[in-house]
């Protein structure tokens, strides 16, 4: 039999006020600051709305992190902190405390750990003022506040039902009733799939400006993603654009052609684009160059995934100036078993001094290939991350790409395929030959070096569509 942890005094206290509502309106204004959370807490979890309400008037607080509370609460608890919030709104001071002006100047519905909550309620409780509060991020980061509103609201948009979830029903519904006396700061919009017409009315109570990332991964057709393609312009502040699954191949190639110059003309206006993910985009195909040349400033991220390119796209990718300090290199699933990789090799060689992390999974690259990558792959220093899985190389192949990576002494892991001589002729893995063939070559590169982590994972299983993984003997397995 469990024996349960008797409540501490501070929770015995503030149970106690908040059951008496004349109590709690008469002690807020001299409530110690540290008993702020952990009173606030349980007055949201206990559903004490009213108390909520002069709470949040009487908040001691520069910020108001809300979002983890409000699975412990419901609809009512938290219309009850917005109710709250509008004494500041159209007064700018609080009622119950008029001779002070209110401290709160931001309401945070961004996503930060779930214990957040009782980590600074017991930080508090103990006088201390714990890390992840002073590594909030004061409001000057929003570059599109405005001095002369009251209050700041922060959220991560996830558009990805047909219909809102009430309670962001229930905010916009407020946001758009207080428009001109609150600024919405939303710095990441991720869209899963949403009519236009709703993502639009959402988007026009949200300052573009704030946004830093955006991630569309829903089956729009051609007309659709035009209409949504000025939207990326007016986001001047964007560092990260994540774009998947986009097929617009059964377009004759003029509307195809006509769409990407609208699309690649968005990126001259955004000046701090870092980070660009283009997964099973078939527009790519023989207009990289268009997309390429409309980048101004330099990428650190670039992720071009299980998308189909030509050599003439894989020519103008390693022109390209934005593409000369990346740090990341993804170009999983591209097919390029039958174009030269000489391309490959000159962006390589580029990149040397600054990438971290390169993947090649499932490219189809095969032995007479890869010797053209291996001068430039030899010399990127700051690699930490090679993964080459899926590729069909043999032993001899595979043992030259490990004595290439020899001086790369940052690499902390490698992911190479099964030799295709593991396999017997109907594909399956051989395990006693992989055992042998594993302990020659791993006995190969101890000779040359001492490697970190390095893994051999076999092709996909046709029953479960994964891949098994093995370390440096056959009995280390991992999926």
């Amino acid at each position: 039999m469990s024996v349960r942890t008797p409540p501490r005094l501070l929770e015995l206290a503030g149970r106690s006020l908040l059951r008496d509502q004349a109590l709690t309106m008469s002690t807020l204004e001299e409530l110690p600051t540290e008993l702020f959370p952990p009173l606030f807490m349980e007055a949201f979890s206990r559903r004490h709305c009213e108390a909520l309400k002069l709470m949040v008037q009487a908040w001691p607080f520069h910020h108001l992190p809300l979002r983890p509370l409000i699975k412990m609460g419901c609809l009512e608890t938290f219309q009850a902190v917005l109710y709250g919030l509008d004494a500041l709104l159209t007064q700018g001071v609080s009622p119950l405390f008029s001779h002070r002006r209110w401290k709160l100047q931001v309401l945070d519905l961004q996503d930060v750990s779930e214990n957040f909550w009782m980590v600074w309620s017991e930080s508090m409780a103990c006088g201390c003022f714990p890390n992840a509060m002073r590594n909030r991020k004061p409001v000057q980061d929003c570059p599109s506040m405005r001095e002369q509103q009251p209050l700041t609201v922060f959220i991560d948009l996830w558009l990805q039902t047909r219909t809102l979830d009430e309670y962001l029903t229930c905010l916009l519904l407020w946001v758009k009733q207080r428009k001109d006396l609150l600024h919405l700061c939303c710095k990441k919009l991720r869209i899963l799939g949403m009519p236009l017409h709703n993502i639009r009315n959402i988007l026009k109570m949200v300052n573009l400006d704030c946004i830093q990332e955006v991630e569309v991964n829903c089956s729009w057709i051609l007309p659709i993603l035009t209409q949504f393609t000025p939207y990326l312009g007016q986001m001047r502040n964007l560092q990260r654009l994540d774009l998947s699954h986009v097929d617009v191949s059964h377009y004759v190639s003029t509307k195809q052609k006509e769409f990407v110059t609208q699309f690649s003309s968005q990126f001259l206006k955004l000046h701090y684009l870092q980070e660009l993910y283009m997964n099973s985009v078939s527009f790519l195909e023989g207009h990289l160059d268009q997309l390429l040349s409309c980048l101004k400033t330099p990428l650190k991220i670039l992720a071009i995934t299980n998308c189909v390119l030509l050599e003439s796209d894989l020519r103008h990718l390693s022109q390209c100036p934005s593409v000369s300090q990346l740090k990341t290199l993804d170009l999983r699933g591209v097919r390029l078993a039958n174009v030269s990789l000489v391309p490959l090799q000159v962006l390589l060689e580029k990149v040397a001094g600054t990438l971290e992390y390169l993947d090649l999974d499932d490219c189809g690259i095969v032995d007479s290939q890869v010797s053209t990558i291996l001068p430039a792959l030899s010399r990127c220093f700051e690699l930490t991350t090679f993964s080459f899985c899926g590729n069909p190389i043999s032993m001899a192949t595979l043992e030259n790409l490990l004595c290439h990576t020899i001086r790369l002494n940052n690499l902390c892991l490698e992911l190479y395929p099964a030799p295709r001589d593991s396999y017997d002729a109907d594909g399956t893995l051989c395990r006693s030959r992989f055992a042998q063939l594993g302990a020659e070559l791993m006995g190969r590169v101890r000779d040359l070096r001492h490697p970190k982590r390095i893994l051999f994972c076999t092709d996909y299983c046709p029953d479960c569509g994964n891949r098994t993984f093995y370390g440096l003997n056959i009995d280390q397995r991992c999926c």
